[in-house]
């Protein structure tokens, strides 16, 4: 048996010609035919036995291991090679349907055959599995070899013998370039069939959908919350404060009604200027008091608190003076009350003396009207004293009471401000946030656009080009024969465990958009989607 000096064009040719004249344009495949016979198989079924062995005899044959063929080149024949040990698993059929993908002569080995007297068992299970798994390999034809006997030389006749007959067939270009030819039109099916499915994309678009809901969803209620805390903040914020300053207010009242009801006439001048400096200092405590909290109040919202913690020109509030100076009437009215009542003590002593001590009477008379004098200005002055306190004490009342009236203008004013400057600014920070949700949306929604407009091109593609490669596939499969035709459930695109499945798709389902919103490509993208 002798090589092939090289490919048959005119067959070549004929496949080319038949699919161009179908569907032209399409690109033809990129593989580079050599004069090999590749051996491949499980791991330790005895690939590289058989494969040594074939070298051996067939010298004028190129016999390789999958490892050893070059990026584009597909061989002439493949032996897939399995052991007698082990029953074939549809990964290892995955093994062969990508190193057959380009050839249509197939031969099964089963190895090893030579230490297990079941291989014909296997053999047959393997048959089966394999014409299963795609209706390609129902015709494969299947002969045992021991390759590396422990006694003997190799066992490979009939495998030398069958790969004699098929390799002999004047039909083997043409029929390889048919199988390269359909696989081609399968993976350019299956590829335009994907893209218009777009089922990643719709994963994407549903990820993007729901992301542009949830910006916002947040930009939304985040506005609301700020607005909300803001206002409730503010009211709690007023509250307090007004309850703060009337504490402040009441505190120091009753300190000083308790310094005023203790007044000696000593103390009495500096006690108004005393009064005045408690109030001030209320003031200013009460004034940063109300800053401190605003500062606090801004900062658990997030905004700044300079503005609002800024302090103001302190309240101005008219105390007056005491009515210390205006008693004339009272104090007459006291000097008689109070001569009556001296002059009444005086008597009873001089006749309590009169009685007691006769002989003293003139003395005790003198001592009585002095004693009855000093009671006089006793009672006088304990009166005043007593008058100035209640005095005093009103006008605590009363200068506190304008304390309250201002810190309370003070509270709501600071408060009005506080609210009026953190508003301001947290209608800046929304202006900023909803710009940035808007950009945000904006990319989503550009994202979105892009999507729609690819899912429509590429269902373009599928609707203009689709059809066609269905006929150039269908004119190749039946060109191969009887072991290319399929089954009534796989009369589309290529077996079940192919990808692709069906190439057809309801017009809704490459669509994330409204019609309006994508255009599809002209012919030159179109053609160009196919080429590639």
């Amino acid at each position: 048996m002798t090589a092939p000096q090289g490919p048959d064009l005119d067959a070549t040719a004929a496949v080319d010609a038949l699919v161009a004249e179908i569907a032209p344009g399409i690109r033809p495949p990129a593989v580079r035919r050599c004069d090999a016979i590749m051996v491949t198989g499980p791991w330790l079924a005895g690939v590289s036995a058989v494969a040594s062995a074939l070298a051996d005899r067939l010298p004028e044959w190129r016999v390789l291991e999958a490892t050893d063929l070059m990026p584009g080149e597909v061989p002439t024949a493949v032996v897939f090679v399995v052991s007698a040990a082990a029953a074939l698993t549809d990964s290892d059929c995955a093994l062969l349907d990508a190193a057959a993908a380009h050839t249509d002569v197939v031969i099964g080995v089963v190895s090893k055959i030579d230490v297990h007297r079941q291989w014909r068992e296997m053999q047959d299970a393997a048959r089966e599995t394999l014409a299963d798994y795609a209706p390609r390999y129902r015709d494969v034809e299947w002969v045992g070899a021991a390759a590396a006997p422990e006694r003997g030389g190799p066992r490979v006749d009939d495998l030398v013998a069958e790969l004699a007959k098929q390799l002999g067939d004047s039909d083997v270009e043409r029929r390889n370039r048919l199988r390269s030819w359909e696989f081609q039109l399968r993976t350019d099916a299956d590829r335009i069939d994907r893209d218009a499915r777009a089922e990643g994309r719709r994963a994407r678009v549903a990820l993007l959908q729901e992301q542009r809901d949830e910006v916002v969803r947040q930009r939304r209620m985040s506005k609301s919350e700020r607005v909300i805390a803001l206002r409730s903040r503010v009211a709690q914020a007023k509250v307090q404060l007004s309850y703060f300053a009337r504490k402040r207010c009441a505190s120091v009242r009753g300190e000083l009604a308790e310094d005023a009801a203790g007044m000696t006439r000593r103390r009495l001048p500096e006690f108004e200027a005393y009064l005045r400096s408690r109030l001030e200092e209320v003031v200013t405590e009460v004034d940063e008091g109300v800053a401190e909290h605003l500062a606090d109040m801004a900062h658990e919202l997030g905004l700044s608190g300079d503005a609002a913690a800024s302090t103001s020109t302190p309240p101005q509030f008219e105390t007056g003076a005491p009515a210390l100076a205006s008693r004339r009437l009272e104090t007459q009215l006291m000097t008689l009350l109070g001569v009556g009542f001296g002059l009444g003590v005086a008597l009873t002593l001089s006749r309590l003396f009169a009685h007691l001590a006769p002989g003293w009477t003139a003395a005790g008379a003198a001592l009585c009207v002095v004693v009855g004098v000093a009671v006089t200005v006793w009672l006088v002055r304990i009166r005043g004293l007593l008058r100035d306190r209640a005095v005093l004490e009103r006008w605590v009342g009363e200068a506190t009471a304008a304390l309250r009236s201002a810190l309370q203008e003070l509270v709501a004013l600071r408060v009005v401000a506080a609210e009026s400057a953190l508003s301001t600014e947290l209608a800046e920070r929304n202006e900023t946030e909803a710009a940035r949700a808007a950009d945000r949306i904006a990319g989503l929604d550009r994202e979105l656009r892009e999507h729609a407009a690819a899912t429509a091109r590429a269902a373009a593609v599928r609707d203009r080009h689709l059809p066609t490669l269905q006929r150039a596939l269908a004119a190749v499969r039946s060109e191969l024969g009887g072991s290319a035709r399929l089954d009534e459930g796989e009369a589309k695109l290529g077996p079940a465990h192919e990808p692709g499945g069906s190439a057809r798709l309801d017009e809704g389902e490459a669509k994330l958009g409204p019609a309006h919103e994508v255009r599809e490509s002209g012919p030159s993208e179109t053609a160009r989607d196919v080429a590639d």
